[in-house]
């Protein structure tokens, strides 16, 4: 029944799948793909409070070597690398912080992200409008299947997502991602507004209740895997995914409110009550950051291509500024430090190379470990 679904759901899709994306987002012609086509393989395994509160974590290059089996029998299946090195041992890098200083500025005037619930409808539409500019805008070449700059974003998550999760470059490259992101809006489109962040504290267990999942914003959520058909991203055209491959779909929502409930106050705390940056990062990717996904579900849990789902910069603000709360009550050592590895076994300094292609500079993780910093320039209303 899956097969068949999934055959009926490519077949009335590949007309749309050669439109531009103004035809393709008001086309119904695409159907939903079965759910468990977005049960991508993982980088990270969901963390359980009781989980996150013990110590444990999420991320394959942090699990222990005696949780590894454990680890492998978690489902959906962990990707664990052939050359990960375990376990994580700390990096002392007392003798680059003097170089860390000399490069790291401060901006004048740090922008502000402001919360969804404190955005007003103008500022939302401001938003909204674009997105839909990115939409629109022819893509840059470097993906083969993209029809738009938008849809280069998701390209370059997709081609990424095996070097930026599942270890603790996880929360500084999404930083950047989304800061490029938001670069794109402005130099591209002309937005002019503080970028908005979804609070999932105040709706955990009910994203529903949130006017994000509305019919005058992104569109409902409680879709049992079927297409956004209201909002302002209805009846829209994918073309990244699952996973690696890459057939043409509708935005679909799932919702699962057991899932989202882990978005909380609860795991958010236990997560930043690590004192180590890889041992908080490896945590928060298993903790609010999966469940997010996972609860949105459809294109949202796919690791590969959720950005796909327009709400994936929302949440990853949240994400990101939990990582933020968490620099700010741990002093300076917080923003002029990192440890932990790379996907491929490498210890991180600070002069690690953060790359998104050519969307945006390469930088260096010493130069985004302080959002107020100039290069990023950015804080959190709250």
């Amino acid at each position: 029944m899956h097969l068949l679904l999934a055959s009926a759901a490519l077949a009335a899709s590949c007309n749309a799948f050669t439109l531009p994306w103004t035809t393709r987002a008001t086309n119904p012609a695409l159907l939903p793909l079965p759910l468990a086509h977005f049960d991508t393989p993982k980088y990270a395994r969901p963390l359980t409070l009781d989980e996150a509160l013990s110590g444990a974590n999420a991320s394959v290059t942090t699990i222990k070597p005696e949780d590894l089996q454990d680890a492998r029998n978690k489902l959906p299946a962990l990707v664990i690398p052939n050359n990960t090195t375990l376990p994580n041992n700390t990096q002392t890098l007392d003798e680059e912080l003097e170089r860390f200083e000399k490069r790291q500025g401060t901006c004048s005037n740090v922008r502000v992200r402001t919360e969804w619930d404190n955005y007003s409808d103008d500022d939302r539409q401001a938003y909204i409008d674009a997105i839909k500019c990115l939409m629109n805008k022819p893509p840059s070449g470097q993906f083969s299947v993209s029809q738009s700059r938008y849809d280069d974003l998701v390209g370059l998550h997709q081609t990424l997502t095996p070097n930026v999760h599942g270890n603790a470059k996880f929360l500084l490259w999404h930083r950047y991602f989304v800061w490029t992101f938001e670069s794109l809006l402005r130099d591209e489109c002309g937005f002019d507004r503080e970028l908005p962040w979804f609070d999932e504290t105040r709706y955990a267990g009910n994203f529903a209740a949130s006017s994000i999942f509305s019919s005058q914003w992104f569109g409902s959520i409680n879709l049992g895997g079927q297409c956004v058909t209201d909002g302002q991203f209805a009846n829209l055209a994918i073309n990244y995914g699952p996973g690696t491959s890459n057939t043409p779909h509708c935005l679909a929502r799932n919702n699962d409110d057991s899932k989202t409930i882990n978005t909380g106050n609860a795991i958010v705390d236990a997560c930043n009550s690590r004192s180590d940056y890889a041992d908080m990062a490896a945590c928060a990717e298993g903790g609010a950051h999966a469940w997010g996904h996972n609860g949105i579900g459809a294109v949202m849990q796919d690791v590969y291509a959720s950005p796909a789902d327009p709400v994936f910069f929302l949440h990853h603000g949240f994400i990101d500024r939990n990582f933020r709360i968490w620099q700010n009550n741990g002093g300076n050592a917080r923003v002029t430090t990192v440890d932990g590895t790379d996907a491929a076994g490498h210890p991180l300094t600070l002069d690690t190379k953060v790359n998104v292609y050519d969307f945006r500079p390469d930088v260096r993780i010493g130069d985004i470990l302080d959002t107020r910093g100039s290069t990023l320039c950015y804080k959190y209303n709250y």
